[in-house]
């Protein structure tokens, strides 16, 4: 293999390391191999089908863009399974015994450039999505696109705070969808995908290409749209993308970290058009469903036993979200297994100890912000706004202030929550507040009653 094709593959890696998280990278973009460069097709060697089969479908485009910033003559790229040298079961190229090339026999496939979403994560699926009061509409309506191919109400708009299991039922529409209608063109990514995706298609003049992909899918799904709050060019192209699918009756499902009406720097078209479908709220876990999470987690692993009040415990204590909640029941099972203790109520608070201590005053930004303007009967948005009168700015103050003394958040990532805001305007508020709460008896009360409610 010429030494100048290494180098270009080298960079090409490089670039794929930079843009992704050591994971990703680690798992499907360290195992691939440059074979050879012919005709404008980069031919790349892949331990097993299953490597194959995700990469073409998941980061084949990806891997051509970046091949073509190193070497504009790379116009496609070629997966080849090297079936002499691989375990079926093998993820890992370091897994596999290396024969010389030339002795292998591979299986060339070339590249969907149209399949281009996201990978889904296996764990993600309808079948491991616990139930309940907080998230049974969300699960309903996620059930009923996975499983009909008529639309019922375009878009699905699925909204919470983080480590709620909005993503969780993303992937499990795809995954199902996909499962019961094979035909179909099923794509999931992030907004900040489709942004860099977008911007892509500008540097490599390629925006036509850009379009009719996006615009001839089947199921499109774009996680964490308030990512593109306030990138108008981004935002223009989504809006004309996903005009065009709901016009042809395609199927829409989008996620955001709040509902439409509350996101700021999305343009009020797009806001009015998301409101057009279902909007789902997905609710803070309750301690039953808290509870159930537990238990599914713990059966999965019937060699470490943990008794039901040590899951009660952690159901009661641990309330910010489902991420979290199923960590500190990973880090139990550790323990156990690693170092063979058992799993009683005084190890739980031992190991942790930490955790525990982190929630008894654990809230975030997000849930202040609902609960103050709730409590001064005021919209999310107003509070959120650049409105100046006396009924919205003091809740503001009274919300920044919050969020200073019960996040551990810092003035500046505080101040952007709050729509941008500079971080001596949140200096300030708390500042105000501190004062006013040794001479103004009525905010002191609201205060000490918010505080109640974030159990503080």
């Amino acid at each position: 293999m010429a030494t100048g094709m290494e180098a270009e593959w080298s960079r090409v890696l490089g670039r794929l390391r930079s843009e992704f998280d050591d994971n990703i990278f680690n798992s499907w973009f360290k195992p691939l191999a440059l074979v050879n460069i012919e005709d404008g097709c980069a031919v790349m060697a892949t331990p097993t089908r299953f490597m194959r089969n995700w990469l073409e479908s998941n980061f084949g485009e990806r891997i051509r863009c970046a091949w073509q910033a190193e070497n504009s003559s790379v116009s496609d790229i070629n997966f080849v399974v090297l079936s002499g040298s691989v375990r079926e079961n093998s993820e890992r190229a370091e897994d596999v015994p290396a024969l010389p090339l030339k002795a292998q026999k591979p299986e060339i496939i070339t590249v969907k450039t149209s399949e281009f979403g996201a990978p889904l994560d296996p764990r993600f699926t309808f079948e491991s999505f616990v139930v309940g009061k907080s998230n049974e509409l969300a699960y309903a309506a996620a059930r009923r696109v996975a499983e009909n191919k008529e639309v019922h109400f375009n878009p699905l708009f699925l909204h919470s705070g983080v480590g709620l299991g909005k993503t969780h039922l993303m992937h499990a529409i795809a995954w199902a969808n996909r499962e019961k209608f094979p035909e179909r063109r099923v794509v999931y990514l992030s907004a900040e995908q489709f942004m860099y995706q977008f911007i892509t298609s500008i540097r490599y003049k390629d925006t036509m290409s850009f379009k009719q992909k996006f615009r001839s899918v089947d199921l499109l799904m774009i996680d964490d749209l308030q990512f593109i709050a306030n990138k108008q060019s981004t935002q223009e192209e989504f809006f004309h993308t996903f005009n065009t699918l709901i016009d042809h009756s395609r199927q829409v499902v989008i996620s955001a970290d709040r509902s439409p009406t509350n996101m700021e720097g999305i343009e009020e078209r797009i806001r009015s058009r998301l409101g057009w479908g279902l909007v789902a709220d997905i609710h803070p876990t309750e301690y039953e469903l808290r509870l159930g999470i537990l238990q599914q987690k713990a059966n999965k692993v019937p060699e470490v036993e943990i008794s039901l009040s040590v899951l009660e415990f952690l159901a009661r204590r641990i309330t910010s979200n489902v991420r979290e909640l199923e960590g500190a029941l990973n880090r139990m099972i550790a323990h156990a297994t690693l170092i063979g203790r058992e799993v009683t109520l005084e190890m739980t608070q031992e190991v942790l100890q930490d955790l525990l201590r982190a929630n008894v005053r654990r809230v975030n930004i997000d849930e202040i912000q609902r609960r103050v303007a709730d409590y001064f009967n005021i919209r999310l948005s107003d509070l959120l706004s650049s409105r100046r009168a006396r009924a919205v700015a003091r809740p503001r103050q009274v919300a920044m202030y919050l969020s200073k003394q019960l996040t551990a958040k810092s003035l500046p990532v505080i101040g952007r929550k709050f729509g941008g805001r500079d971080h001596t305007t949140v200096m300030h508020a708390v500042k105000r507040i501190d004062e006013l709460r040794l001479t103004d008896s009525v905010l002191e009360e609201d205060i000490q009653h918010l505080e109640r409610i974030f159990g503080t």
